[in-house]
């Protein structure tokens, strides 16, 4: 995934909704109650939001409200998002201080905790695909993990916190440790690709 096609901020926004009532109350997330707008100013979601409204002002080529948009997102939440990187609907972030996402690209229903870098092993502003790591659908990935280099992590992987991922990780694997390792391979539970 290099871009995300039909991008439309207002049904990613509605998914990342969805999914963020479903984690943290329980419930199928089916309908628009009170509950669910309240949701919006939660420090929970206003960092996707601002996420979603970067990329899509990075799309519509507006690179210095894209940019203005990160920033506000980085003071804000203590979070650092590629402007360019396309990441699937359902993103959650429990908590996003210290986060800095700079993968190739994240698939659907990622879950992100605080501490987390996504990104390439040495200095790379020219933003290469064999340097960024690519997320696959249903990843978790624990708090203070740092996933490095032009890796794949499988649909429904777990990394476990502060794991240092060097390698490819197989889809439905949880891995941990530094250098991460596979610690089992899990038979579909806790997978939400789509």
């Amino acid at each position: 995934m290099t871009s995300i096609t039909n991008f439309s901020l207002v049904a990613y926004l509605h998914a990342d909704l969805i999914r963020a009532r479903r984690l943290m109350y329980g419930t199928n997330g089916s309908s628009l109650g009170c509950r669910l707008w309240l949701g919006l100013f939660s420090p929970r979601f206003l960092p996707v939001f601002f996420c979603r409204l970067a990329y899509y002002f990075y799309n519509r080529k507006l690179i210095f409200l894209s940019k203005l948009t990160s920033f506000v997102n980085y003071v804000f939440f203590g979070i650092e998002i590629a402007v360019r990187c396309p990441i699937g609907p359902g993103l959650f972030f429990p908590h996003t201080q210290g986060t800095v996402i700079g993968a190739w690209a994240i698939g659907s229903n990622a879950t992100i905790f605080q501490g987390v870098t996504l990104g390439a092993k040495q200095l790379d502003f020219e933003y290469l695909e064999n340097l960024r790591p690519l997320i696959g659908c249903g990843v978790t990935i624990g708090a203070g993990a740092k996933v490095l280099g032009g890796l794949k992590l499988g649909d429904g992987t777990c990394i476990g916190a502060n794991s240092v991922v060097l390698t490819s990780i197989p889809i439905r694997a949880l891995a941990a440790g530094i250098p991460a390792r596979i610690i089992r391979i899990m038979d579909g539970e806790n997978i939400e690709a789509s």
